[in-house]
């Protein structure tokens, strides 16, 4: 699979420059992305139902993996904001959700050797089972659930507060997480997404942010992040996270900093909605 990469310099802050270097940059993205016959991980577009009146007809799919606190969030964000302002998809047919909504339920054993010991970045603490499932209905345009999960307890809610999607009534999915594109699973999860992006960012940015994160929004202490990240998070990127990249279509370098690179991500997929309604 062929693999698109973007210079890593920063762009000029002259507008006329900026757009030049948009104008020649995405007829090679867009080459790069064309479904390919000997690639099944990149599907062609659905024909589109004469009873429709969406843009896809059955949802477009996106995940955007990456080391932890890399920014994998802000790029789904920053790409569902723009085909909003833009007007080429509604507000109400594009879903974005974690990986981290599917970590499973921890175990009376594994709870009482410590929560704080137990890898979260490893790929037997994620349900890839459930979460491939959900995917695979959603795509079909069927019913998928997104549990809610409990970062300060480390549990799942009550399944009444799952996320309830349809796949009919979506145009896009957007799905982050550290372990998206894993061999662990056979790439059954992998299969699901029909844009794979890896957002490449420096593991000193990547842990100044989970610090920042962890201790404003979960509820933990410097120390015990420190501990965690030497014990697990760093191991876990170097030999399940990092790995992954090369199943990646795309490669972000500085995650939603980089404007090129969404802004060739959103054309894309406005052209692969464009095309479902013409084929």
């Amino acid at each position: 699979m062929l693999l698109a990469r973007f210079v890593r310099k920063s762009a000029s802050t002259s507008q006329q420059q900026q757009q030049q270097r948009r104008r020649l940059a995405r007829p090679c993205f867009s080459a790069v992305l064309q479904p390919s016959k000997s690639d099944p991980q990149i599907a062609p577009p659905a024909p589109p139902s004469s009873s429709s009146s969406s843009p896809c007809r059955t949802p477009y799919v996106i995940g955007v993996a990456g080391g932890t606190a890399s920014g994998k969030t802000s790029v789904c964000k920053a790409i569902m904001e723009r085909l909003v302002a833009d007007g080429d998809v509604d507000e109400q047919r594009v879903a974005m959700f974690s990986q981290d909504s599917f970590y499973r339920n921890l175990t009376a054993q594994e709870r009482e050797h410590g929560v704080r010991d137990f890898n979260f970045d490893h790929p037997e603490a994620f349900d890839l089972v459930d979460m491939s499932t959900q995917l695979e209905g959603l795509r079909d345009g069927a019913e998928g659930r997104v549990p809610s999960y409990d970062y300060v307890t480390s549990s799942r809610r009550p399944e009444t507060e799952s996320r309830v999607l349809r796949g009919s009534a979506l145009d896009v999915v957007l799905v982050d997480g550290i372990l998206l594109f894993t061999d662990y699973d056979g790439g059954r999860l992998r299969s699901c997404f029909d844009l794979k992006v890896f957002v490449d960012v420096e593991a000193d940015t990547r842990l100044a942010r989970r610090i920042r994160r962890d201790v404003e929004e979960r509820g933990r202490d410097v120390k015990n992040v420190l501990q965690q990240y030497e014990l697990t998070v760093k191991p876990s990127f170097d030999t399940f996270v990092s790995p992954t990249k090369k199943h990646a279509d795309l490669i972000v370098p500085r995650g939603a900093e980089n404007v090129a690179a969404i802004d060739m991500m959103v054309e894309h997929v406005k052209s692969r909605c464009k095309s479902s309604t013409t084929v």
